[in-house]
């Protein structure tokens, strides 16, 4: 692709999204044939300009749509967690992916079709994990947890004594241990506070105290000086006194 063609795709996929005209597969496609580049330092400076670009009119698409169907909404959710998939914004990606499952889960009291399963939530919290977000995957585990014991109340069938108490058991696993790596990565983001905080306190105090300490020395130094070179000349004009003070020199003082 050549400079001009690579310019025009982005001037297309920009000004689809801005005129809020195609949230679909073909704007997909552009977005696809955009990230095809010829290096990785011009990947990824397309990248992150994409990225701002795509985060800032993702949140201004969303208050749009308020008034639109839960099925538009959705369609538009999963253009962007798509596109933010394509370019590598994992963590916008995930955060819209929550959106949808909350608005699923809101709107399935009318729509039975829209109820997002156990195996959903545990799918997501799977890829929070994975991408650090311990926190929002063990409220993922939650709303699994949530769903499985929903729809095992309401089909029998499916909810079979042994499966039932094992997937209890891999959902309960996984949120311990995402409960386990939220509370260490807030112990080691507090510590490395803490530690930054003192290391900053130290060297303001040894500052403070180098320049208590320095000043008053070279002080000391230079007013030892002085009174020496004092009593010298002193002892100099003395002695003048004493053989005679016609024939004095004139000494000058040294400071």
């Amino acid at each position: 692709m050549s400079n001009s063609e690579f310019d025009q795709q982005i001037s297309l996929f920009r000004s689809q999204i801005s005129r809020r005209s195609r949230f679909d597969e073909e704007s997909i496609r552009v977005l696809e044939s955009i990230l095809v580049s010829k290096d990785v330092k011009s990947l990824m400076e397309v990248r992150a300009g994409l990225r701002e670009y795509l985060r800032s009119e993702s949140i201004s698409v969303i208050r749009e749509i308020g008034d639109e169907t839960v099925e538009k909404k959705l369609l538009i959710l999963e253009f962007f967690i798509r596109s933010f998939a394509l370019i590598g914004d994992i963590e916008s990606c995930l955060a819209l992916r929550y959106e949808a499952f909350v608005l699923r889960d809101l709107k399935s009291a009318s729509c039975e079709w829209l109820r997002v399963s156990h195996t959903e939530w545990i799918s997501f919290a799977g890829q929070s994990l994975e991408n650090g977000f311990y926190a929002v995957a063990a409220k993922a585990c939650e709303n699994a947890q949530s769903c499985l014991q929903r729809d095992n109340v309401a089909d029998s069938k499916t909810g079979e004594i042994f499966e039932y108490m094992q997937m209890l058991k891999k959902i309960k696993s996984l949120k311990d241990f995402a409960l386990t790596k939220a509370g260490s990565r807030s112990v080691q983001a507090q510590a490395a506070e803490y530690l930054k905080k003192k290391t900053i306190e130290k060297g303001k105090l040894l500052s403070s105290h180098h320049k208590e300490t320095k000043c008053p020395a070279t002080t000391l130094f230079r007013n030892g000086i002085k009174r020496r070179n004092i009593r010298k000349l002193h002892e100099l004009q003395s002695f003048q006194q004493v053989t005679g003070g016609s024939n004095s020199t004139q000494f000058s003082c040294p400071w």
